[in-house]
């Protein structure tokens, strides 16, 4: 199923057929390209002008907000793998007396430049969930998305996070002309994703006071029977923690 030889000590290895007949694997290694596709993203190195990526930057929730309306019915599924993969989700749930969908509350807001703590008490929130979020942010802003919440996570709880990783198939689909920048896309619709290497995202968190808990990559590969057709998926799966506070 994936033909990179990884030693055992760095790689989890597990294979299933429940969901979306997909094998799986976690580990700290990359996904191992082809030579075909090593060959077509060696030439694909010409990036958009800066002047059309300062204007897919400026009209980014726009592009975001066209996408969500015309796939509001037909583009996402529940996986049932947010509570498999992330067990902090159900437990934070279950142990909360004060569980209540009556009692949540919702607001809009832009996490590179909207405080937070207008909207949340500071260090009040058990659990953050950023889970396909920071791959449509600028790299470049992706560190404020990681210093507001900071701002309002509890000393010890964490976030988690899942997201493209580095050479997903949607990355490898790409067409020349796409190319923002190093692992970072736009797609025809004008929405943009950026594919994450474990070490970048490690400093990312790192360099705004999270600890690693976890870090590691999810190589899935889904199988269309229908089609007869093999397609990589990769994506990265991690936790950080905000430390304890100093006594």
């Amino acid at each position: 199923m994936f033909q990179e030889k990884v030693s055992a000590n760095c790689l989890n290895i597990v294979t299933t057929s429940t969901e979306d007949d997909a094998f799986q694997k976690k580990g700290h290694s990359a996904r191992i390209l082809s030579p075909e596709e090593a060959e077509k993203l060696a030439k694909d190195q010409v990036l958009v002008s800066e002047f059309k990526q300062l204007k897919l930057e400026k009209e980014a929730q726009k592009n975001w907000d066209l996408f969500y309306k015309r796939n509001s019915t037909n583009f996402f599924k529940d996986r049932h793998w947010t509570t498999r993969e992330f067990q902090e989700l159900k437990a934070c749930r279950e142990k909360n007396a004060l569980y209540s969908t009556e009692r949540c509350k919702v607001f809009q807001c832009d996490l590179t430049k909207d405080d937070l703590l207008e909207n949340i008490p500071a260090d009040s929130v058990d659990v953050v969930t950023l889970i396909f979020v920071l791959s449509a942010i600028h790299p470049d802003k992706m560190h404020l998305v990681l210093r507001n919440i900071y701002k309002v996570l509890k000393p010890g709880k964490c976030v988690l996070f899942r997201d493209y990783g580095l050479y997903d198939h949607a990355m490898l689909r790409f067409k020349s002309g796409s190319k923002l920048g190093e692992n970072f896309y736009v797609r025809q619709d004008g929405t943009r994703s950026y594919f994450f290497t474990e070490e970048f995202l490690s400093q990312l968190f790192k360099a705004e006071g999270y600890e690693q808990v976890v870090n590691e990559y999810v190589q899935r590969e889904t199988v269309n029977r229908k089609e007869d057709l093999r397609v990589p998926r990769v994506f990265l799966q991690s936790k950080f923690q905000k430390p304890f506070s100093e006594t």
